[in-house]
Order: structure tokens, then C-alpha cells, then sequence
């Protein structure tokens, strides 16, 4: 599956410090040491709706992640899915009356057009959970191998127990498990499992829905053995960073670590897990089921600046609940019309503290907000309204200009 268009990302002046994140298994912030290329796994849509700011989120956040990286002098490796075939696409796909490969590729596209707009930098691997089957159904079988697999009628599950690190990327308990699974695409009352915690790897075919062929019968990939075949084949084990939203931490970051950890005993699956904030709307988180939801396209259609859209996922720290509102954007596209002002200058205050400063509040657990400040600051500067411009830098302009698209993604 084809992903979008990288947008030209200039080069800084001055590489950037190593990169610390946050690690949800450990609860510690810690330093990323990417050996060769630095390799990042985050979880795709399941394109069954547009893009809402929840996402756009969590895509922002990650892609800080890749261009700090960039700027300390990695390449980097980014590998992303599309869950292109599951229940939530079928459902819709049944409930408007429309074909379901029809509606995951329109919705893919919308998701492509809004990445372009944000100016996420495009994953190295953007694999759908179609083209992914054959790495499945390999995964399966090493998983059955290795006596972690058992049938409940024709269907196919894992056994959590046969992982002993099994809750080491959440750190839940057992009863918050079992609170959260129904809710988060488990099935803990279903008959015949022998943990209501097992997951699902192969779905048996069911009438009307579609299916492909494998050694265990006609059927689909579950949800999380999707990501962790895909991952695997791509970045191998002990990648840097496994990504995601928090509602992601149980189960499918913990049921992705527990597949890839029993089918390749003594290696870890990913050496850090980061998950960034849930993004509110109305007093409640943006979700499909509550119809609470700001598109990225609907805002774009309008007219609004996509950089402001962008700026306003900047001024709030990735691991951190907020809530959207309105006179966010409003006020983003005031600050973008200062900011553009102060770059159409030419000069300005020295811009080397502010590349210095941007870069280190990146690398330090993605510090968007304290990033955004510095620039604030030198914007104020430049255009007169503090006292902070001692000197006048003639190249300041294209240097901060080059700072914001390299490491906050905003081009003005």
C-alpha cells in the first residue's frame, strides 16, 4: 500500500541532542539509542471515517518524534498500518450500503490527504491488513509451535499465559484487565476459552463477510496480531519505539508484545512503548460511537490553514488529555499571521538560541509546548514588543523559518 508525499524538510545548522521519551512499560523517561537506523512502529486507522483530531494527534506527536530523531542525525525507519478489514469497517460498510474494500480506500485517501495537509512526514512501510495476511498466518503458525495457540470452534486464540512478561507494557492488574478488554475489542465472556483474557489470532469465516485461504481454514487476521506480524517483518525485535494512543496500552500494545515475545523467545518485542493523550470534545473523549468528533478534512474544506490545526496539537504536550475547542484554532491562526510578519523581516533576533532551544525541548519527551514558547519569544523580539533583541541577526529569518518545517513540521 502506497502511503503519501514527503514534503522537502530543510536541513538545520546544528545536529540535535539525543532523544529521551517516555516509556509506558517502565513509567521512566528514557533515552532512545537507535542502533543503525532508529525504528518506530505506530498503529494505524481502521478506515472506516475521516480523520478527527483525535488522530490527528497522535500522528503529530509521533512525527516530532521522527524529525527529533532526524535532526540528531538518525535515519529513521517509520512503519505504519491500515487495518483495512475488521468489524467496525464491516459494520459500516454494511450500514451505508457501500462495498467495504470501497470504503476502506476512500477513507485511506481522506487519511493520506489529511497526513499530506499536517505535514506528517509518510511511514518507510504503510501496510494494510490485507497485504499482510501471508505474514500472519506464518506468525500463527510459529505462535501454534510454540504451544500458544488453541481452538474455540473453528476460531483461533492465544494463550496470554504463555508470555511470563504478559502485563509488563501496561502494568495492569488483572481486574483492570478484565474491565477494560470487552470495551477495547475483547471477548472475556465468550465459552470455551481457557483465559477470558486470550485474544483472538484467526477469525473462521463467517457468511457474508469476506475471508482468506490458510492451513487453519478460511478466515481473517485478528486485530492484534495484524500490527505485530507486520512490525516484525519489517523492524525486526527490540525496535526503538512502539507508538500509539493511550487507549492502546491494553490490549493491543500488551497482546502485540506477547505475540512477537513467545514467537521469538529471549527478544523483546519493542524497547520502548510511548502513547500519547486522548483528545476531548464537549466534555467528552472524541470517539466515533459518541459523534463527538472534529474532522481534519471538514476544517480543511473550510478553508482553515492547516498549519494552524497543526500549531494547536503543538501547544499541547503529546502525553497530556485535553480538550479541543474553537477559539484554539482561532487564536493559532492569530499567532501564525505574527509569526509570518515577524519572518517576512529578514532579520531579527539571533536565531541561535531559539534552534537550540527548540531542539532540546523536542528531545526531551517531545516538549512541543516549551518548543512553541521559544519561538514565541523570538517572534516577540523580533517584532519589537520585549526587550529580549540585544542583537540583530540578518539570517535569522531562514534560519527560525528552517527550524520550524525541520523540527515542528510548520512550514510558513
Amino acid at each position: 500500500m502506497r502511503a503519501w508525499s514527503s514534503p522537502d524538510v530543510p536541513p538545520l545548522p546544528v545536529t540535535g541532542p539525543a532523544v529521551r521519551v517516555h516509556d509506558t512499560a517502565s513509567g521512566n523517561l528514557v533515552e532512545t539509542t537507535p542502533e543503525g537506523p532508529a525504528r518506530m512502529y505506530v498503529c494505524g486507522i481502521t478506515p472506516y471515517d475521516a480523520t478527527h483530531m483525535g488522530h490527528a494527534a497522535t500522528y503529530v506527536a509521533f512525527d516530532l518524534l521522527n524529525r527529533a530523531w532526524r535532526n540528531a542525525g538518525h535515519e529513521v525507519t517509520y512503519v505504519q498500518n491500515v487495518t483495512d478489514v475488521d468489524d467496525p469497517l464491516l459494520e459500516r460498510a454494511t450500514k451505508v450500503k457501500v462495498d467495504w474494500v470501497e470504503l476502506a480506500e476512500r477513507e485511506t485517501q481522506l487519511f493520506r490527504d489529511d497526513m499530506e495537509a499536517l505535514r506528517v512526514l509518510p511511514p518507510a512501510h504503510y501496510i494494510g491488513a490485507v497485504e499482510s495476511i501471508p505474514q500472519v498466518i506464518e506468525l500463527i503458525q510459529r505462535l501454534d509451535e510454540a504451544g500458544a495457540v488453541y481452538k474455540v470452534e473453528d476460531d483461533l486464540y492465544f494463550s496470554v499465559t504463555a508470555d511470563d512478561a504478559f502485563g509488563s507494557v501496561s502494568g495492569f492488574d488483572r481486574e483492570t484487565m478484565l474491565e477494560i478488554f470487552p470495551d477495547r475489542g475483547g471477548d472475556p465472556d465468550r465459552e470455551g476459552k481457557k483465559d477470558p483474557l486470550d485474544c483472538l489470532l484467526w477469525r473462521a469465516e463467517r457468511p457474508g463477510e469476506p475471508a482468506w485461504e490458510s492451513p487453519f481454514g478460511p478466515g481473517r487476521p485478528g486485530w492484534h496480531i495484524e500490527c505485530t506480524a507486520i512490525a516484525l517483518d519489517h523492524l525486526g525485535t527490540g525496535f526503538d519505539v512502539q507508538g500509539g494512543g493511550s487507549d492502546l496500552v491494553f490490549p493491543h500494545h500488551e497482546m502485540s508484545a506477547g505475540h512477537g515475545q513467545v514467537a521469538h523467545p529471549g527478544h523483546s518485542f519493542a524497547r520502548t512503548y510511548a502513547h500519547a493523550g486522548m483528545v476531548a470534545y464537549d466534555g467528552e473523549k472524541m470517539s466515533k460511537s459518541k459523534g463527538n468528533l472534529v474532522f481534519v478534512s471538514a476544517l480543511r474544506l473550510s478553508e482553515v490553514d492547516p498549519m494552524a490545526i497543526r500549531l494547536v496539537l503543538l501547544r499541547h504536550h503529546y502525553r497530556s488529555d485535553w480538550e479541543w475547542t474553537d477559539d484554539q484554532l482561532w487564536n493559532a491562526v492569530d499567532t501564525l499571521a505574527d509569526w509570518r510578519r515577524a519572518l517576512a523581516l529578514g532579520s531579527g533576533a539571533d536565531a541561535a538560541p531559539v534552534v537550540s532551544a527548540v531542539l532540546a525541548a523536542l528531545a526531551d519527551d517531545l516538549d512541543a509546548p516549551t518548543a512553541v514558547d521559544a519561538v514565541q519569544a523570538w517572534v516577540d523580539a523580533t517584532l519589537g514588543t520585549t526587550g529580549l533583541a540585544d542583537t540583530s541577526d540578518r539570517d535569522a529569518a531562514t534560519t527560525v523559518h528552517r527550524l520550524l518545517d525541520a523540527a515542528l513540521g510548520l512550514s510558513l
